[in-house]
C-alpha cells in the first residue's frame, strides 16, 4: 500500500481536507485537536521525515503548515492546522514527538503570537530584548509596526 493510501486510511475522519497538487505535493488539513495524535503518526509510526513548518496571519484564522517528506518516494505532505481564535492563538508543541521543532515554533511564536502548549522554551530567537511585548511582526493589522515603519522603506 503507497503512503498517501496508508495516511488516509489511518487518519480517517481526522482529515478534515485532503488536496493532491501534484504527483508528489499533498496538503491535508486536520483540526487543531488532532495535530499531535497526526504528527506522531506521521513521524514515529509512518517514517516521515519532519522538514519545517511555517506560519501566516490570514483574514480569518492563523495557518500553521508541517512539512513532512517520505524519502523513499521524494513525497511532500503538509498538515495544514487553522486556528480561528486569534485573539488568544494555542496549538499543542511538537517538541516531545520531534526536538527539531523547538526552533521553528519559537520563530512562529515571537512573528505571529501564536502560543505553542508544552513548548520546553518559548523565549526570544530572533528579535531584540527590546521589542515591544505583544508586538508581533508578522501579523495583518499590526498598528505598533506600522506607527514604526511609517517612512521608511517596508522590506521583508
Amino acid at each position: 500500500m503507497q503512503i498517501r493510501e496508508r495516511i488516509k486510511t489511518r487518519l480517517g475522519k481526522k482529515i478534515v481536507e485532503w488536496q493532491e497538487v501534484s504527483a508528489r505535493r499533498i496538503y491535508f488539513t486536520v483540526k487543531k485537536e488532532d495535530l499531535f495524535e497526526v504528527a506522531k503518526l506521521l513521524f514515529k509510526d509512518l517514517g516521515l521525515r519532519f522538514s519545517i513548518a511555517s506560519g501566516t496571519d490570514t483574514p480569518n484564522a492563523f495557518e500553521i503548515l508541517y512539512h513532512f517528506t517520505f524519502d523513499a518516494t521524494g513525497e511532500f505532505y503538509s498538515v495544514r492546522v487553522l486556528l480561528e481564535d486569534k485573539k488568544d492563538p494555542q496549538v499543542d508543541s511538537l517538541t516531545p514527538i520531534f526536538p527539531a521543532a523547538e526552533w521553528i515554533e519559537r520563530e512562529i511564536w515571537e512573528m505571529l503570537g501564536i502560543k505553542f502548549t508544552g513548548h520546553p522554551n518559548l523565549k526570544r530567537l530572533l528579535l531584540a530584548e527590546d521589542w515591544p511585548e505583544g508586538d508581533y511582526p508578522l501579523r495583518i493589522k499590526n498598528e505598533g509596526r506600522d506607527k514604526r515603519e511609517e517612512g521608511k522603506n517596508n522590506v521583508a
